[in-house]
């Protein structure tokens, strides 16, 4: 995807760590889903550790399930300083939240990270890589995305097909599509320009800018793990132990 690199190198970015994390009971019942370990430290030290690596300054970590938990362990963080979006009173989806701390991640583009998707890093490293892509003239958002095959924790139909220039569509209904949606995107502040107020998805914003030929994908290098249950728990574990990647 040839496309002119932003201006401004993102140097913050959003975490959300604020779900009941359902899905992988028993393990987030004494503790919020960020907390889960997976070699060794909790999932939410893996993304704010590959956040360090790319140069981010700030991460704002919003909080809802078992907040205090979350808030005590970054106390101690230095790198990338951890500042707090509080949801205890109303968790508000992936969307919602972002708006919430929209005063705090400022005027320039941006990192949203999922914390339960961790990666094994490939031939580049990603983050560096979607923020040379990022043309904000053209973009609103730059998704980063891989296959089914080059995932683990994921059993859907895909989300996305994307042309030569990187522009996104999203899979049509009872139909395949090529690529996921690894919980990692670049978003400029005006994708959020007359959001609606309460709970919301991201993927109200993104669908708006698809529609304005506005948000685009990259591919990620290296194998994507989306920890959601024990189970992908487990199969993470063992491809970190034998140091799998997929290309």
């Amino acid at each position: 995807m040839a496309l002119k690199p932003t201006a401004l190198k993102p140097t913050k970015a959003m975490v959300l760590a604020g779900g009941l994390g359902l899905r992988m009971r028993p393990l987030t019942l004494d503790r919020p889903k960020p907390m889960v370990t997976l070699a060794g430290k909790p999932l939410l030290d893996h993304v704010l550790d590959r956040l360090e690596m790319a140069g981010i300054e700030t991460a704002v970590v919003n909080v809802h399930y078992l907040a205090d938990q979350i808030e005590r362990h970054v106390k101690t963080r230095k790198s990338p300083k951890v500042v707090i979006s509080d949801e205890r009173v109303q968790l508000l989806d992936t969307g919602g939240g972002v708006l919430k701390a929209l005063p705090l991640l400022g005027s320039g583009p941006f990192f949203v990270c999922n914390s339960d998707s961790i990666s094994i890093p490939g031939t580049g490293a990603n983050l560096a890589r979607m923020a040379v892509a990022f043309d904000p003239d053209r973009m609103d958002g730059l998704l980063l995305l891989t296959t089914a095959t080059n995932s683990i924790g994921y059993d859907g139909l895909g989300d996305f097909v994307m042309g030569p220039d990187g522009m996104l569509g999203r899979r049509k209904e009872r139909e395949l599509a090529p690529f996921v949606f690894t919980g990692t995107s670049l978003s400029h502040p005006r994708l959020f320009r007359d959001a609606p107020k309460g709970p919301f998805s991201l993927n109200k914003l993104w669908d708006r800018a698809m529609e304005a030929g506005r948000l685009f994908g990259i591919r990620q290098d290296g194998l994507w793990m989306h920890i959601g249950s024990p189970t992908a728990l487990a199969e993470a574990e063992q491809a970190i132990i034998s140091g799998e990647t997929y290309f």
